[in-house]
């Protein structure tokens, strides 16, 4: 069980990694070169910048359960 929910937590881990680089920050990111950039332009937030606010939020989510969840398994 130990070691289901650390593998969950290094793939939640990296996956959180890439999603917040790929969020749009002030003079941009990677997200440009995805083309972030130009939907950018059209004004407020697009279809794409909502799912990846979405995913990231449920990755989030999922990276913090395993953490409680190692916490609880590993108490002495």
């Amino acid at each position: 069980m130990t070691i289901g929910i650390s593998i969950a937590l290094i793939l939640s881990s990296m996956l959180m990694i890439l999603l917040v680089l790929l969020h749009k920050g002030k003079g941009g990111g990677l997200s440009d070169l995805f083309g972030g950039g130009f939907s950018s332009s059209f004004g407020g937030s697009s279809v794409v910048e909502r799912n990846l606010d979405r995913l990231t939020i449920i990755t989030g989510v999922v990276w913090f359960v395993c953490i409680i969840a190692l916490g609880l398994l590993l108490r002495p």
